[in-house]
C-alpha cells in the first residue's frame, strides 16, 4: 500500500537521495550536456525554513518510491495570487502504472487547497511526456517553455 504524506526536507534528504540520483540518471537533459547533479541543499532549507517549500513523499512499506517538490509563493506578477510552482516530481518505474502518480497529485492537490494556492502550475518534458497524467487530473494547457543550450 502506498502512501501519502507532507515531510520535511532536512528530514529526508539524505533518505530520497538515491533517489533522486535515479531520477537524475533516466531523465536528466542536463546529464547529456556533462552538467552534474548538485542539488543545492542549503536553498532547499531556506525555503523549508521560510515555509514555501513543499515536499511530499510516496512511501511503500515505508521505503520511498515517489516524490512530489513545489515552492508554494506569490507570483512575482500577482502579489495577490499563492502559486504552486514545479520544481520536481519522481515516481519510481515499478510503480507507474498503478495510479501512484495520479494519487500523489490528488494528495498535493489537497494539500494546496487547503494552503490557499490558486494557481498549480506543472510541467512535462517533451522527452519524457505526462501529458495524459496531467489531463486526466483536469490540467489545461498553459504555457510551452523552450530551452537553447548556449554553455558546453
Amino acid at each position: 500500500m502506498i502512501t501519502f504524506s507532507i515531510e520535511r526536507f532536512s528530514d529526508v534528504y539524505r533518505e530520497m537521495y538515491p533517489l533522486l540520483v535515479e531520477h537524475y540518471d533516466e531523465i536528466s537533459q542536463h546529464k547529456e550536456h556533462g552538467v552534474p547533479l548538485e542539488p543545492l541543499s542549503d536553498v532547499y532549507a531556506a525555503r523549508e525554513a521560510a515555509g514555501t517549500l513543499l515536499m511530499v513523499i510516496a512511501r511503500e512499506g515505508g521505503t520511498i518510491v515517489g516524490y512530489f517538490i513545489a515552492v508554494i509563493a506569490p507570483a512575482l506578477h500577482y502579489g495577490s495570487c499563492l502559486t504552486c510552482s514545479p520544481d520536481i516530481f519522481y515516481v519510481k518505474w515499478d510503480r507507474r502504472r498503478d495510479g501512484t502518480a495520479a494519487a500523489m497529485f490528488q494528495f498535493v492537490e489537497k494539500e494546496i487547497r487547503r494552503r490557499g494556492v490558486k494557481v498549480w502550475m506543472v510541467g512535462s518534458k517533451h522527452a519524457h511526456d505526462v501529458t495524459q497524467l496531467f489531463e486526466y487530473l483536469g490540467f489545461e494547457p498553459f504555457e510551452v517553455t523552450y530551452a537553447k543550450w548556449i554553455g558546453e
